[in-house]
């Protein structure tokens, strides 16, 4: 089978997993190249396969006039939709030098760029390879003195890595709450809970900021289990002080309203602070119960579901009201753990933020 090169740009992206817009998918010699550092999807590799192995040149394979000619690869989670990139200026020698000088420009930015993410903490244990797979993933930004880098209320999409410079989170009055330096990352707890930006970072000098999109940083927990681990203890970390004074009300039972505290924060705090309990949930007629040994999961129970399915749907409650009772009987203490909270934790806000998209 023969195969036909050609390049192609994602135009359009609704809830695929892997792909982004303005990504390339090239075809070379009969090699598929896909976006550096991204996996294979079979299913858009079968779609190239029957697009560049077709008799039709690119350009006519659909009749559509003067339109520009989209494909389209689906049949998983999400939909792409890629066209045809026709490289005009490649005829002469003299465009093919330029265009691979161009490449290779883009190859020194990248690799300065991964020599910056080397000196930050967080990435020390990856290899050299990681780490420039890991730059094509982000997005360097130059933040000038007094610009704010987030601003509260900003969709919270998108992850933060002040790579230089200083910079301080600001209340809504202009005070200053804490100061970031080089190596601080940010955004991270609004990326995992889909709650919007709760304060905003100014830059209080000259900032370098590298950023990485929601999908992206999906794609990154899952490909270096080293950065999945930081972001848990990060994450946990965080929890922990911001539970903290929430602690004693936690010991003799809590009771209040879901539009105030989220089913979410609600099981983090739990965790955070490893009591033992039921947190009741109760919402139009209907109610739910979460039971907790120590901070551990060892029971859920919603309508029809139980265990790790009731757990999710749980999480997805908005309104009604929530108690949490200290204790358990001596049979329920004996409750296997149902699974790994941060990870249960983090599936569970991974399906409400794609049942909302």
């Amino acid at each position: 089978m023969q195969f036909r090169d050609g390049v192609f740009i994602i135009t359009e992206e609704d809830h695929c997993p892997l792909y982004n817009v303005r990504e390339e998918l090239r075809v070379s010699e009969g090699i598929l190249n896909l976006p550096a550092s991204k996996p294979t999807c079979l299913t858009l590799a079968k779609e190239l396969i029957v697009i560049t192995s077709a008799d039709s040149s690119y350009e006519n394979y659909f009749h559509v006039g003067n339109q520009k000619v989209k494909f389209e690869c689906g049949g998983c989670e999400g939909v792409i939709r890629f066209e045809f990139k026709k490289d005009k200026g490649f005829a002469t020698l003299q465009m093919k030098l330029l265009a691979a000088a161009e490449r290779r420009d883009k190859i020194k930015e990248t690799s300065s760029f991964a020599g910056l993410l080397q000196s930050v903490e967080i990435f020390s244990s990856l290899s050299s390879e990681d780490l420039l797979d890991l730059a094509t993933l982000l997005e360097l930004n130059d933040v000038p003195w007094q610009f704010p880098i987030a601003q509260e209320g900003d969709p919270g999409d998108r992850l933060f890595i002040l790579l230089s410079g200083r910079a301080e989170v600001i209340d809504d009055h202009g005070v200053a709450l804490a100061e970031l330096k080089k190596g601080e990352v940010f955004g991270e707890m609004s990326l995992l809970s889909g709650d919007r930006v709760s304060t905003t970072i100014m830059a209080v000098e000259p900032c370098q900021v590298a950023i990485m999109n929601q999908k992206n940083f999906r794609h990154v927990l899952n490909r270096f289990p080293a950065l999945q681990v930081y972001f848990y203890k990060l994450l946990v970390s965080r929890i922990t002080k911001m539970n903290m004074q929430r602690a004693e009300e936690l010991s003799s039972g809590m009771v209040g309203q879901l539009s105030d505290i989220a089913p979410v924060e609600l099981c983090q705090m739990i965790n955070s602070n490893q009591k033992t309990g039921r947190l009741n949930l109760e919402f139009e007629d209907k109610r739910a119960v979460i039971t907790f040994n120590e901070g551990e999961l060892v029971d859920a129970e919603f309508e029809i579901w139980s265990g790790k399915d009731a757990f999710y749907r749980i999480l997805s409650i908005d309104n009604g009201r929530f108690k949490f009772t200290h204790g358990l009987t001596e049979k329920e203490k004996s409750l296997d753990v149902i699974g790994g909270f941060m990870g249960m934790l983090m599936e569970g806000m991974k399906r409400l933020d794609d049942s909302h998209g």
